[in-house]
Protein backbone atom coordinates (compact mmCIF):
# COMPACT_ATOMS: atom_id res chain seq x y z
CA UNK A 1 0.00 0.00 0.00
CA UNK A 2 1.70 3.32 -1.07
CA UNK A 3 2.11 5.94 1.65
CA UNK A 4 0.19 9.23 1.87
CA UNK A 5 2.23 10.95 3.80
CA UNK A 6 5.41 13.22 3.02
CA UNK A 7 8.91 13.13 5.47
CA UNK A 8 8.06 16.94 4.76
CA UNK A 9 4.63 16.29 6.98
CA UNK A 10 6.70 14.56 9.82
CA UNK A 11 8.62 17.45 10.26
CA UNK A 12 5.58 19.69 10.37
CA UNK A 13 4.00 16.97 13.11
CA UNK A 14 7.24 17.02 15.14
CA UNK A 15 7.89 20.75 15.36
CA UNK A 16 4.25 21.60 16.12
CA UNK A 17 4.63 18.88 18.72
CA UNK A 18 8.02 20.65 20.14
CA UNK A 19 6.56 24.04 19.98
CA UNK A 20 2.94 23.71 20.86
CA UNK A 21 1.87 26.52 18.19
CA UNK A 22 0.95 26.19 14.52
CA UNK A 23 2.63 29.88 14.07
CA UNK A 24 5.95 28.96 16.38
CA UNK A 25 6.75 25.64 14.28
CA UNK A 26 6.01 28.13 10.90
CA UNK A 27 8.06 30.71 11.87
CA UNK A 28 11.35 27.99 13.05
CA UNK A 29 10.47 25.64 9.77
CA UNK A 30 9.83 29.28 7.42
CA UNK A 31 6.62 28.39 5.83
CA UNK A 32 3.50 30.04 5.99
CA UNK A 33 0.91 28.88 8.83
CA UNK A 34 -1.81 27.22 6.57
CA UNK A 35 0.72 25.45 4.62
CA UNK A 36 1.22 23.78 8.05
CA UNK A 37 -2.00 23.25 9.22
CA UNK A 38 -2.87 21.65 5.92
CA UNK A 39 -0.36 19.12 6.57
CA UNK A 40 -1.81 18.40 10.52
CA UNK A 41 -4.98 17.39 9.05
CA UNK A 42 -4.00 15.57 6.38
CA UNK A 43 -2.15 13.08 8.56
CA UNK A 44 -4.89 13.31 11.06
CA UNK A 45 -6.98 11.86 8.19
CA UNK A 46 -4.15 9.54 6.72
CA UNK A 47 -3.95 8.30 10.61
CA UNK A 48 -7.31 8.35 11.50
CA UNK A 49 -6.60 9.53 14.88
CA UNK A 50 -6.85 12.91 16.52
CA UNK A 51 -3.02 14.11 17.07
CA UNK A 52 -3.56 17.41 18.68
CA UNK A 53 -6.12 19.35 20.85
CA UNK A 54 -6.81 22.80 19.57
CA UNK A 55 -7.15 25.09 22.37
CA UNK A 56 -7.65 28.82 21.36
CA UNK A 57 -5.89 30.56 24.03
CA UNK A 58 -2.95 28.03 24.71
CA UNK A 59 -2.40 26.89 21.40
CA UNK A 60 -2.30 23.12 20.13
CA UNK A 61 -1.71 19.87 22.65
CA UNK A 62 -0.67 16.49 21.26
CA UNK A 63 -3.27 13.64 22.11
CA UNK A 64 -2.12 10.55 23.64
CA UNK A 65 -2.12 8.85 20.17
CA UNK A 66 -0.41 12.23 18.58
CA UNK A 67 2.35 11.79 21.60
CA UNK A 68 3.14 8.76 20.25
CA UNK A 69 2.68 9.11 16.45
CA UNK A 70 5.17 12.60 17.38
CA UNK A 71 8.18 9.95 18.72
CA UNK A 72 7.85 7.44 16.26
CA UNK A 73 7.73 10.25 13.31
CA UNK A 74 10.86 11.62 15.19
CA UNK A 75 11.96 8.57 14.63
CA UNK A 76 11.09 8.10 11.27
CA UNK A 77 12.82 11.46 10.43
CA UNK A 78 16.08 10.23 12.14
CA UNK A 79 16.45 7.09 10.37
CA UNK A 80 15.65 9.20 6.77
CA UNK A 81 18.92 11.59 7.76
CA UNK A 82 20.46 8.62 8.67
CA UNK A 83 20.60 7.36 5.85
CA UNK A 84 21.53 10.32 3.81
CA UNK A 85 24.51 10.23 5.62
CA UNK A 86 25.26 6.57 5.21
CA UNK A 87 25.10 7.05 1.02
CA UNK A 88 27.35 10.32 2.12
CA UNK A 89 29.78 8.04 3.56
CA UNK A 90 29.49 4.86 1.21
CA UNK A 91 29.83 7.34 -1.83
CA UNK A 92 32.93 8.43 -0.07
CA UNK A 93 31.14 12.36 -0.17
CA UNK A 94 30.38 14.76 2.75
CA UNK A 95 26.42 15.47 2.20
CA UNK A 96 23.64 15.92 4.03
CA UNK A 97 21.99 17.72 6.97
CA UNK A 98 24.19 18.68 10.00
CA UNK A 99 23.17 20.33 13.13
CA UNK A 100 25.81 22.43 15.14
CA UNK A 101 24.93 23.79 18.73
CA UNK A 102 26.61 26.22 20.15
CA UNK A 103 26.87 28.16 23.25
CA UNK A 104 25.10 31.12 23.63
CA UNK A 105 28.68 33.49 24.72
CA UNK A 106 30.39 33.05 21.34
CA UNK A 107 27.00 31.62 19.08
CA UNK A 108 28.01 35.46 16.79
CA UNK A 109 31.30 35.59 16.63
CA UNK A 110 33.16 31.71 16.54
CA UNK A 111 30.59 29.14 15.20
CA UNK A 112 29.87 31.73 11.77
CA UNK A 113 33.48 32.24 10.77
CA UNK A 114 33.74 28.20 10.93
CA UNK A 115 30.61 27.65 9.15
CA UNK A 116 31.42 29.75 6.24
CA UNK A 117 34.94 27.71 5.72
CA UNK A 118 33.23 24.75 6.37
CA UNK A 119 30.12 25.06 3.98
CA UNK A 120 32.44 26.96 0.90
CA UNK A 121 34.47 23.84 1.59
CA UNK A 122 31.43 21.09 1.91
CA UNK A 123 28.53 22.83 -0.83
CA UNK A 124 26.26 19.52 -0.40
CA UNK A 125 26.26 19.76 3.15
CA UNK A 126 22.99 21.20 4.68
CA UNK A 127 24.14 23.20 7.90
CA UNK A 128 21.70 24.48 10.86
CA UNK A 129 22.84 26.22 13.43
CA UNK A 130 20.97 26.19 16.85
CA UNK A 131 22.15 28.37 20.05
CA UNK A 132 21.67 27.04 23.88
CA UNK A 133 23.19 27.19 27.14
CA UNK A 134 25.75 24.09 28.26
CA UNK A 135 22.30 22.13 29.92
CA UNK A 136 20.64 22.67 26.60
CA UNK A 137 23.63 21.61 24.38
CA UNK A 138 23.67 18.35 26.47
CA UNK A 139 20.14 17.54 26.35
CA UNK A 140 19.79 18.29 22.48
CA UNK A 141 22.92 15.84 22.21
CA UNK A 142 21.28 13.21 23.66
CA UNK A 143 18.36 13.06 22.39
CA UNK A 144 20.01 13.32 18.51
CA UNK A 145 18.60 16.86 17.95
CA UNK A 146 22.05 17.91 17.38
CA UNK A 147 25.27 15.98 15.72
CA UNK A 148 28.21 17.97 17.32
CA UNK A 149 28.16 21.17 19.84
CA UNK A 150 30.94 23.91 20.35
CA UNK A 151 31.31 24.46 23.99
CA UNK A 152 33.26 24.58 27.11
CA UNK A 153 34.50 21.38 28.68
CA UNK A 154 31.91 22.19 31.91
CA UNK A 155 30.56 19.23 33.27
CA UNK A 156 30.55 17.33 30.46
CA UNK A 157 28.17 14.03 31.22
CA UNK A 158 30.37 10.88 30.62
CA UNK A 159 28.75 9.24 27.33
CA UNK A 160 29.45 12.48 25.44
CA UNK A 161 32.76 12.67 23.54
CA UNK A 162 35.09 16.15 23.82
CA UNK A 163 37.56 17.42 21.21
CA UNK A 164 39.38 19.89 22.65
CA UNK A 165 40.46 22.76 20.25
CA UNK A 166 41.88 25.85 22.26
CA UNK A 167 42.69 26.86 25.92
CA UNK A 168 40.90 30.41 27.10
CA UNK A 169 42.62 31.83 30.26
CA UNK A 170 39.55 33.92 32.14
CA UNK A 171 40.48 37.79 32.13
CA UNK A 172 38.17 41.00 33.79
CA UNK A 173 36.20 43.28 31.96
CA UNK A 174 36.49 46.94 33.02
CA UNK A 175 34.94 50.45 31.95
CA UNK A 176 37.69 52.53 30.90
CA UNK A 177 37.33 54.73 34.47
CA UNK A 178 37.57 52.00 36.70
CA UNK A 179 40.28 52.25 39.38
CA UNK A 180 41.43 48.73 38.34
CA UNK A 181 41.29 49.54 34.48
CA UNK A 182 45.25 50.54 34.09
CA UNK A 183 46.41 47.20 35.91
CA UNK A 184 48.10 44.94 34.52
CA UNK A 185 46.28 42.11 35.93
CA UNK A 186 44.36 41.95 39.52
CA UNK A 187 43.07 38.72 41.68
CA UNK A 188 39.28 37.88 42.88
CA UNK A 189 40.85 39.68 46.10
CA UNK A 190 41.48 43.03 44.36
CA UNK A 191 37.90 42.64 42.75
CA UNK A 192 35.74 41.56 45.89
CA UNK A 193 35.12 45.26 47.31
CA UNK A 194 33.70 45.81 43.64
CA UNK A 195 30.32 45.75 41.98
CA UNK A 196 30.16 42.68 39.45
CA UNK A 197 28.23 41.87 36.94
CA UNK A 198 27.53 38.26 36.82
CA UNK A 199 27.18 36.55 33.33
CA UNK A 200 24.34 33.97 35.09
CA UNK A 201 24.08 31.20 32.45
CA UNK A 202 24.00 27.48 34.07
CA UNK A 203 27.73 26.52 35.05
CA UNK A 204 29.57 29.24 33.81
CA UNK A 205 28.28 31.19 36.61
CA UNK A 206 29.74 28.37 38.96
CA UNK A 207 33.06 28.60 37.41
CA UNK A 208 33.20 32.26 37.90
CA UNK A 209 32.16 32.33 41.69
CA UNK A 210 34.30 29.30 42.59
CA UNK A 211 37.63 31.65 41.93
CA UNK A 212 36.18 33.74 45.42
CA UNK A 213 34.94 30.65 46.74
CA UNK A 214 38.63 29.35 46.50
CA UNK A 215 39.99 32.27 48.34
CA UNK A 216 37.10 32.62 51.00
CA UNK A 217 35.59 35.47 49.34
CA UNK A 218 32.12 36.53 48.36
CA UNK A 219 31.59 38.97 45.37
CA UNK A 220 29.09 42.08 45.51
CA UNK A 221 26.70 41.04 42.95
CA UNK A 222 25.50 43.78 41.58
CA UNK A 223 23.40 42.86 38.76
CA UNK A 224 23.01 39.32 36.57
CA UNK A 225 22.46 38.93 32.97
CA UNK A 226 22.20 35.75 30.90
CA UNK A 227 23.09 37.94 27.72
CA UNK A 228 26.80 38.64 27.05
CA UNK A 229 25.97 41.61 25.02
CA UNK A 230 24.02 42.98 27.74
CA UNK A 231 26.79 42.22 30.30
CA UNK A 232 29.65 44.11 28.42
CA UNK A 233 27.30 47.07 28.07
CA UNK A 234 26.65 46.94 31.72
CA UNK A 235 30.10 46.99 32.85
CA UNK A 236 31.24 49.60 29.96
CA UNK A 237 28.78 52.45 31.64
CA UNK A 238 30.13 51.78 34.87
CA UNK A 239 27.33 48.95 36.79
CA UNK A 240 30.10 46.72 37.59
CA UNK A 241 33.22 44.55 36.06
CA UNK A 242 32.64 40.87 34.98
CA UNK A 243 34.91 38.10 34.57
CA UNK A 244 34.67 35.87 31.10
CA UNK A 245 36.69 33.94 28.86
CA UNK A 246 35.82 35.15 25.87
CA UNK A 247 37.30 38.55 24.46
CA UNK A 248 35.88 39.45 21.39
CA UNK A 249 38.89 41.73 18.68
CA UNK A 250 36.73 44.91 19.36
CA UNK A 251 37.01 46.41 22.57
CA UNK A 252 33.73 48.77 22.13
CA UNK A 253 30.60 47.43 23.70
CA UNK A 254 27.53 47.21 21.89
CA UNK A 255 26.73 51.32 22.49
CA UNK A 256 30.10 51.91 21.57
CA UNK A 257 31.58 52.96 25.05
CA UNK A 258 35.09 51.18 25.39
CA UNK A 259 35.90 48.33 27.28
CA UNK A 260 39.48 47.57 29.31
CA UNK A 261 40.47 43.85 29.51
CA UNK A 262 42.59 42.67 32.40
CA UNK A 263 44.41 39.31 32.96
CA UNK A 264 42.51 37.33 36.38
CA UNK A 265 45.55 36.09 38.01
CA UNK A 266 45.42 33.13 40.74
CA UNK A 267 42.35 31.91 39.29
CA UNK A 268 41.68 28.25 38.37
CA UNK A 269 41.95 26.49 35.04
CA UNK A 270 41.12 27.54 31.84
CA UNK A 271 38.23 26.41 30.16
CA UNK A 272 38.62 24.77 27.34
CA UNK A 273 36.62 25.44 23.65
CA UNK A 274 35.62 22.36 21.89
CA UNK A 275 32.98 19.83 20.30
CA UNK A 276 30.90 17.84 21.90
CA UNK A 277 29.62 14.32 20.55
CA UNK A 278 27.43 11.96 21.15
CA UNK A 279 29.24 8.60 21.32
CA UNK A 280 29.52 7.18 18.00
CA UNK A 281 28.11 10.34 16.21
CA UNK A 282 31.85 10.73 15.02
CA UNK A 283 31.47 7.66 12.41
CA UNK A 284 29.13 10.00 10.49
CA UNK A 285 32.01 11.52 7.24
CA UNK A 286 30.06 14.39 7.87
CA UNK A 287 30.89 14.81 11.41
CA UNK A 288 34.19 14.05 11.28
CA UNK A 289 34.62 16.52 8.15
CA UNK A 290 33.42 19.26 10.35
CA UNK A 291 36.02 17.98 13.77
CA UNK A 292 38.81 18.12 11.70
CA UNK A 293 37.66 21.60 9.68
CA UNK A 294 37.75 22.95 13.18
CA UNK A 295 40.76 21.68 14.21
CA UNK A 296 42.48 22.81 11.36
CA UNK A 297 41.19 26.12 12.25
CA UNK A 298 42.35 26.59 15.55
CA UNK A 299 45.35 24.91 14.62
CA UNK A 300 47.44 27.89 14.82
CA UNK A 301 46.26 28.90 18.42
CA UNK A 302 43.91 31.04 17.40
CA UNK A 303 40.20 31.32 17.13
CA UNK A 304 38.25 33.04 14.50
CA UNK A 305 37.08 35.67 15.63
CA UNK A 306 38.36 36.01 18.63
CA UNK A 307 41.05 38.51 20.03
CA UNK A 308 44.61 36.21 20.37
CA UNK A 309 45.98 36.09 23.78
CA UNK A 310 48.90 37.67 25.32
CA UNK A 311 52.25 35.41 24.17
CA UNK A 312 52.87 34.86 27.98
CA UNK A 313 49.24 33.20 28.39
CA UNK A 314 48.83 31.03 25.78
Amino acid sequence: MPLRFTLRQLEYLVTVGDCGSISEAAARLNVSSPSISSAIAQLETEFGLPLFVRRHAQGLSPTQSGHRMIAGARQVLEGAAGLNILAGDIAGLVRGPLNVGCLVTFAQIVLPRLRRGFCDAHPAVAFHQFERDQTELFDALHRAELDVAMSYDMEIPSDLDFVPLASLPPYVLLPEAHPLAEHEAVSVTDLAAHPMILLDLPMSADYFLSFFEAQGLSPEIAERTRDFAVMRSLVANGFGYSIANIRYRSDLAPDGRRLRHVPLVGAPRPMRLGLLTARGARSSMTVRAFIDHCTAEVAGGEVPGLAPLPPERC
